[in-house]
């Protein structure tokens, strides 16, 4: 019996071994897979999901403003094809050009006749009295 439980324990220690020597083996070629992988998908240039989210959510905000803009052409389109309809209003009279300046040329006159305008000879000059008084402040 001695035997038999020896050979039972000796089957299980060279089991054991297979089993952890699979598992070696089982990691290894995972690992080269994964990197087959890697370098394959860096080949196709393809992007990260980060970076696919983002592009998504700019994608997604240029869809609804261009769904907001569509609404605002189309109330502008309305409104330009209602006042196209509408009868046209008639202008206020325009007043007549030379009403205006005739008016002004009234006021430049009574203005220029009001004040005098000063020459080199109506200016008062400083005595060398006061000159002198100035300067020495």
């Amino acid at each position: 019996m001695r035997e038999r439980v020896r050979f039972i324990e000796d089957l299980a220690r060279v089991a054991s071994g297979a089993v952890g020597a699979a598992t070696g083996v089982r990691d290894e070629v995972e690992q080269m897979v994964r990197q087959r992988f890697e370098r394959v998908a860096a080949d196709l240039d393809l992007v990260s999901r980060e970076d696919f989210h983002a592009v998504e959510a700019m994608a997604e905000a240029a869809r609804l403003e261009n769904e907001t803009l569509k609404e605002r052409l189309a109330a502008l389109e309305a409104r330009i094809e209602s006042l196209e309809k509408a009868p046209a209003k008639k202008p206020a009279p325009a007043k007549k050009p030379a009403a205006r300046t005739a008016a002004k040329a009234s006021t430049k006159t009574s203005t220029a006749a009001a004040k005098p305008k000063r020459t080199a000879a109506t200016k008062p000059r400083a005595t060398s009295k006061t000159a002198s008084k100035t300067t020495d402040k």
